[in-house]
């Protein structure tokens, strides 16, 4: 079996919002809309704190609530672990929206573009009408992945079946792969680092792991 999840090391992010960017250039989301994220967070006390730059966005877990509300079963979730939405199934109920603890779905209810009224050129042709009204999300690029995988690539190693946000990574703080594999780089910077996921507490088990030394942030 195979499931693939991102590991994130919080000691290295150093939140310069490139994942963000290579996400909205790779899946042309419309302004407001962030399938990939980084949250600016202050922990520990003074005058004892530091600034912790935080990934976030779809967890792909196990267990999503967005699937179990799903009505239209637009929801779904594949073999390999990615969670997935059916914009053609999807009736914009968003019941998913609400029912995700991570906040990482989006609903955009008509056109907005970069710079007013007119799509720039790039906006025309990346213009998805099937995804005006509905719920959608990050996808971990999942064509990327299923064309790499075609071709006999590996997921978090070649950077043609790998997610954008990893690849553009500056500082090597993302990482993508299958846990199922003892040997992937995955599993391996899970077994020799510290890690906690967002929530697990909910039962959702996320495919979402953060690298952290001490208390959770």
């Amino acid at each position: 079996m195979t499931r693939y999840v991102m590991v994130v090391d919080l000691r290295r992010c150093v939140g310069c919002q490139t994942c963000t960017a290579a996400c909205k250039v790779t899946n042309a989301t419309m302004p407001g809309v962030q399938w990939r994220r980084v949250v600016d967070m202050e922990v520990g006390t003074f005058p004892d704190v530091q600034r912790v730059f935080t990934p976030v966005g779809c967890q792909h877990c196990s267990d999503p609530p967005c699937m179990e509300v799903c009505p239209s079963t637009a929801t779904g979730k594949r073999a390999d672990g990615i969670v997935t939405i059916d914009y053609d199934l999807c009736i914009g109920c968003s019941y998913c929206m609400v029912a995700c603890p991570y906040e990482a779905r989006y609903k955009v209810d008509k056109p907005v573009w970069a710079f007013g009224d007119t799509p720039t050129e790039v906006e025309k042709r990346r213009y998805d009408p099937r995804m005006i009204g509905v719920a959608q999300k990050c996808t971990f690029c999942v064509d990327t992945i299923d064309d790499g995988v075609s071709k006999g690539l590996t997921p978090g190693v070649d950077p043609d079946a790998t997610p954008a946000c990893v690849n553009s990574c500056i500082s090597g703080a993302m990482q993508f792969g299958d846990i199922e594999d003892p040997d992937s780089n995955v599993s391996k910077l899970l077994r020799e680092n510290s890690h906690f996921r967002m929530h697990e507490e909910q039962g959702t088990n996320p495919g979402f792991y953060y690298l952290w030394d001490g208390a959770r942030p």
